[in-house]
């Protein structure tokens, strides 16, 4: 998989007719009997997700405080040092009582929530940009291609339009043509 990176003004107008299947048809120079190899590449052209920092509003926290298990002694038969802190809008739930403090717990069970919420926010955006993605490029067969490049015959079709061009033309970037 290769991924191109354009940026400034003008570029989702210029790559606005990319999305689909691409054919490259040619004859190598090593071919004795002229056969047309043809390569395929689908084209998908997605915008950039910005990282953004997770803010939780404390109000979407229910914090609890209760005795930690395991070993510790009395310190930890007497205090409330173990943490769990529930995120209620998701109903997500991080437990921490690993520290003796119940001030570190808080801190790391509020670390721990952020990064499994960033995981999730992640994971659900991922799936949007593959479907996104899918629709674009479909299954990469024949019937899916937007544009066939076909040197031998020095030929470029733009299939959702049928129009075409000399690849020569192609080749030096004038596509104007094909729209």
């Amino acid at each position: 998989m290769v991924v191109l990176v354009a940026s400034g003004q003008g570029v989702k107008h210029a790559f606005r007719h990319e999305p689909g299947g691409h054919r490259f048809q040619r004859v190598p120079p090593t071919e004795r009997k002229g056969r047309v190899h043809t390569s395929t590449i689908t084209v998908a052209v997605l915008p950039v997700p910005e990282e953004t920092a997770l803010a939780i509003p404390e109000k979407d926290l229910e914090w609890k405080t209760c005795r930690g298990s395991g070993a510790g002694g009395q310190h930890r038969n007497v205090t409330d040092s173990a943490v769990q802190l529930t995120h209620l809008p998701t109903k997500m739930t991080v437990r921490c009582e690993g520290e003796r403090s119940q001030h570190q717990n808080r801190l790391t069970a509020l670390a721990l929530l952020r990064a499994r919420l960033a995981e999730a926010q992640e994971e659900s955006s991922h799936q949007g940009r593959n479907s996104t993605r899918r629709e674009q490029v479909g299954t990469g067969q024949r019937g899916d291609k937007v544009r066939t490049i076909a040197l031998q015959r020095d030929q470029v079709t733009h299939h959702p339009t049928g129009k075409q061009m000399a690849a020569k033309q192609y080749l030096r970037g004038e596509l104007d043509l094909l729209w």
